[in-house]
This record gives C-alpha cells, structure tokens and sequence, in this order.
C-alpha cells in the first residue's frame, strides 16, 4: 500500500499554473508529507506496516492536516515534511473509519497556506483536477474526475459516492484532490483498475470525497472519533463474485474468526434478508444495530446451510491509541 518516494511526475503531466484560477505553487505549499511509525505489536501492523509514508493538506492554519486514516492507525510518531524541506512532529487526532479520513495536528509551527474544504456534490464527470502529493508540482499531477460511484471494500467499507481519477498517481495515499478554484474535494485512498469501454483495464484513483467529512469534522475534532455508538464489526474480508459474497480471510482472533466463520463461507443472508452484494451486506449489517449485538449469519459451506451467530466488536476498542510526545 505504501510507496517508495524517489520519483517525480513527467512534466508534462504536472498541472500547469496557467490551467487553473488560481496560484497553483501557493496551493501545493499546503501539501505535506506524512510518514508514521507503528509498533509491531499494533493490531493494524500485519495488514498495514510498520513504517508508513503518504501525503497530507493543510486545511487550519493552525496546523490542522487531513489525509487518509490508514497513515496515521496506532502511529506512535509522525514526521511532517515540507517542501521547503522543514521536519516538523505530527500527532495523530483521530482515524475515522466510517469515512477513511485521518486528523493529524502539527506539534510545531508549519507557517503554510491552508486549503478551503469544497464541496465534492459540485463535482462532475470530466472536470479537470490536481491529484498531488507532498513535494511540489513535480509531486502532483493534472488528471480527470472520469467517474462517482459507490465503492466497496472487502475490509467492511462502504463509500457511497466516490470520486475516481485518471491517469492514476502513482504515490496516491493521503494525496488532497484540489479543484479548479483550489478547494479541497477528497483525499486519495486507493490505486484500483476500472474497466472502460475503451480500455478494460483502466488504472484510477479511488478518492474519498470531502462531504463526507462537513457533517463529521467537530465530533471528531471534539471527541477523536463520531459522536454515536460505533457499529457493529466482524472482522472478515470478502468478496464478491456472481452475485455471492464470499469470505476470503478472517481477522486473527477477530470476532468471525472466533464465532467458526471459514475463509471459503459464502454470506447467504443476516436476518433471512439474502446478501446478493458487498454493499448490501454492509448496510444490512450495521443496520442491525450497534457494536456488540449479535449478527445471525446464514451462510453456505460446502453445499450446506448453516447459521452462525457472530459477536460483534467495535474496532476501535482493538486499536492502541495515540501517543502524545
């Protein structure tokens, strides 16, 4: 997931200053770069790293950053690097898992440009944007929104309506999509192929739009996570194929994994109501209640029926908290 940094867009694939309304360099003064250190004993380690590298934007002159959560998940520090070539500590604010944003405050005087929040609704099919990294221009690159779509993950992840850019950058994590007037419309999450018309492997960025995080920001600010009960998690990764959702890993010792879910299991229906999508799925399960309540899974095994019940957890309760410095 994470990358090595010794690149640079092709120039003629920068955005260029005469393109956009705005002062293109001051803007991408506000993207940093974001690289944390995990403990080995983190729950997020084997999946994600220890050593994890990204981007972030400026959107509070105060030093407040967004990027995307997995950066910043059990990090025990954080280094800001500036283009002007300053280091300055981060601390890690909150990972929001029902959006994938992160929150990470500078610990010392970063003396940038913050970034406006747009509005990611605005947004349509075709509309030039810039994609960039910490670094500069060199680090950034001009692409196309070429689709919104609902996005899901096989890590129990649900974007309703994600933002999707072409041509793909090659250092994506954390990077802010800024727009034609130089707000922030979403922060890169994913490098994925979507198949076209025209190419049928088409490789995008899958990008969290910024309206998810308007209604959220205080809560998080506020208390480090949303103010509402946490939903339910099963711990299982799956996905789909013709018209089934099948169970293709298990979280050690998480809360499927203990109740006997097998990687193998197709998830027939919660509740009797059948499960034919992972986006299904997902709301069918968090619309059962909060974390903690049992989730009755009928699956199929072998040509067999059987239901299981699985305890859910809230997931964050399995997360080492931030250390402050």
């Amino acid at each position: 997931m994470f990358q090595k940094t010794e690149w640079e867009i092709p120039p003629q694939a920068q955005p260029r200053p005469d393109d956009f309304g705005f002062n293109l360099d001051e803007a991408l003064r506000s993207v940093v770069t974001v690289r944390s250190s995990v403990p080995g004993d983190a729950f997020t380690a084997g999946t994600l790293g220890t050593d994890r590298a990204g981007s972030g934007v400026v959107i509070r002159t105060s030093g407040l950053i967004l990027t995307v959560g997995y950066l910043i998940t059990e990090a025990e520090t954080i280094w800001l690097g500036t283009s002007d070539g300053r280091a300055i500590q981060g601390h890690a604010l909150c990972h929001d898992p029902e959006t994938g944003f992160g929150l990470i405050q500078a610990l010392g005087k970063l003396d940038l440009p913050a970034l406006k929040l747009g509005h990611s609704r605005d947004v349509k099919l075709g509309d030039p944007v810039i994609l960039a990294a910490g670094g500069g221009r060199r680090h950034a690159i001009r692409a196309t929104v070429m689709a919104r779509q609902e996005f899901a993950g096989y890590w129990e992840y649900l974007i309703e309506d994600a933002l999707f850019t072409v041509p793909a950058h090659p250092f994506w994590g954390g990077a802010p999509l800024i727009g034609g007037t130089g707000e922030v419309l979403g922060i890169g999450s994913l490098h994925i192929q979507q198949s076209t018309a025209e190419n049928p492997k088409t490789n995008v960025n899958m990008v969290v739009p910024v309206d998810l995080l308007h209604p959220a920001l205080d809560d998080l600010l506020t208390y480090g996570r949303r103010n509402h009960p946490p939903r339910p998690w099963l711990g299982v990764y799956t996905n789909e194929q013709d018209g089934r959702v099948i169970v293709t890993g298990l979280a050690d010792n998480g809360p499927a994994d203990a109740a006997g879910v097998r990687v193998g299991d197709v998830i027939r229906a919660i509740k009797d109501e059948p499960i034919p999508n992972l986006g299904t799925f997902y709301r069918k399960l968090w619309g059962c209640g909060q974390a903690g309540i049992l989730i009755p899974l009928e699956l199929v095994r072998d040509g067999k029926h059987l239901i299981v019940g699985v305890r859910s957890t809230d997931r964050g309760a399995l997360l080492k908290a931030p250390r402050l410095h």
